[in-house]
């Protein structure tokens, strides 16, 4: 597999751009990804069997239950930070190891929690 191949199985639908003037269309649009989201990748896995939910959706990558429970766990994350960032007059926000956290038991569990 080459590195362009590679890098369209990391980055799906391409990686994260910016604009350099934020609109509220573009808040409006965000938002709207983010309320259906949840709904979008449920229907993606809903009948996907335990050995489809095993399977590495890339080569040398998660599974992709390990990535729904990644999903559930970055979107927390995103929440709390948030919530500092609100709350304190310099928040600090702290990093975690995503790779470190996909190998702990949770990430083997069942994936309506994360749902």
């Amino acid at each position: 597999m080459n590195n362009q191949s590679l890098e369209k199985l990391k980055y799906p639908i391409g990686k994260f751009s910016c604009p350099k003037e934020i609109t509220v269309t573009h808040i409006k649009e965000w938002i709207s990804v983010l309320e259906n989201f949840p709904r979008h990748l449920e229907e993606l896995v809903v009948n996907l069997n335990n050995k489809q939910l095993n399977t590495p959706y890339r080569p040398n990558g998660w599974t992709v239950r390990q990535l729904i429970h990644h999903i559930s766990d970055s979107h927390h994350h995103s929440y709390i930070r948030f919530k500092w960032a609100i709350t304190e007059e310099n928040p600090v926000i702290k990093a975690y190891n995503e790779n470190s956290w996909s190998q702990l038991h949770d990430y083997n569990q069942p994936i309506e929690n994360s749902l």
